[in-house]
């Protein structure tokens, strides 16, 4: 990242969940990718119209995170030579279902010859510059909150989520998020980029961390990643208006100074230092 050099055109490059881009007066252009690899992401039995429509969504989930709306998409895909028709056919149906949810112009992609299956989507997105959130704002003080339950996303969730874009425009146009990201590494490492860029140290409630039906304990909440809830923090005044009006979104915590360091108060009320790991990709 220190050697990527950017000119006036770019707000925020490499670093966060969407790069930042100048377009009009009133708007940042949001550009974000991902790519979903076979034997990583998803299996060959994986029913291939989810894997289309997550290939998609996750890139969704980055645009809103940053508080934008997602407007045009294109696809690259790697294929094996011996890759059915109607699996492509289901992929295709897969993306473009979610498209047309979300209102997305799929505009155009590439396609190559590889061993394995590969899905690489790069989406456009717009925000309103007052309404922008990225990982760099949050201070002492501020609460932490999700849009959502967390763990277990094996077992089902990381294919069919719901990216939280109707979350993040209701908290864009009635608060002013100090920070925010999408949960794919998992709670504890998404934390992490939010209290590194921002400087500070966050302290987690394990009562509070609300569980998804399928997880089987706390760890898998806070290490396993690809929930895509959205993990945002709130001037104490906000929070307590958000929690007044809308208890759809969890507090599990709180930002601290640089020094504290990252902690979880456990059900017995014991503190303990937890490091921001969670899904790595080169392990």
């Amino acid at each position: 990242r220190r050697q990527i050099k950017t000119d006036s055109s770019v707000i925020k490059g490499s670093g966060d969940d969407c790069a930042v881009l100048k377009f009009d007066r009133k708007h940042f252009q949001l550009f974000t990718c991902d790519m979903l690899v076979e034997g990583v992401d998803f299996t060959r039995k994986t029913l291939p119209y989810l894997i289309g429509r997550k290939s998609v969504a996750v890139s969704i989930s980055d645009i809103a995170s940053c508080s934008g709306s997602p407007q045009h998409c294109v696809v690259s895909l790697g294929m094996p030579k011996n890759t059915s028709l109607k699996f492509i056919d289901a992929l295709f149906r897969g993306m473009r279902d979610i498209c047309r949810q979300y209102k997305i112009n799929l505009v155009g992609g590439d396609l190559s010859e590889a061993k394995e299956i590969v899905v690489d989507v790069s989406m456009l997105g717009l925000v309103e510059k007052n309404k922008l959130t990225l990982r760099s704002g949050a201070k002492p003080g501020d609460i932490i909150f999700v849009t959502g339950s967390l763990g277990g996303s094996i077992r089902g969730k990381h294919l069919k989520f719901t990216p939280r874009v109707k979350e993040a425009k209701y908290l864009a146009d009635n608060f002013k998020v100090s920070a925010m990201i999408d949960i794919s590494d998992g709670l504890v490492q998404d934390l992490g980029h939010i209290t590194e860029e921002s400087k500070v140290g966050a302290i987690l409630y394990e009562p509070l961390v609300p569980l998804y039906k399928d997880a089987r304990d706390l760890a898998e909440a806070l290490f396993m990643g690809e929930d895509f809830e959205l993990l945002f923090t709130l001037p104490r005044p906000q929070a307590k208006e958000l929690f007044k009006k809308n208890n759809n979104y969890k507090p599990i915590g709180e930002i601290t100074k640089k020094n504290y360091g990252l902690r979880l108060i456990d059900k017995t009320g014991k503190e303990k230092k937890i490091q921001p790991k969670g899904f790595a990709h080169f392990s």
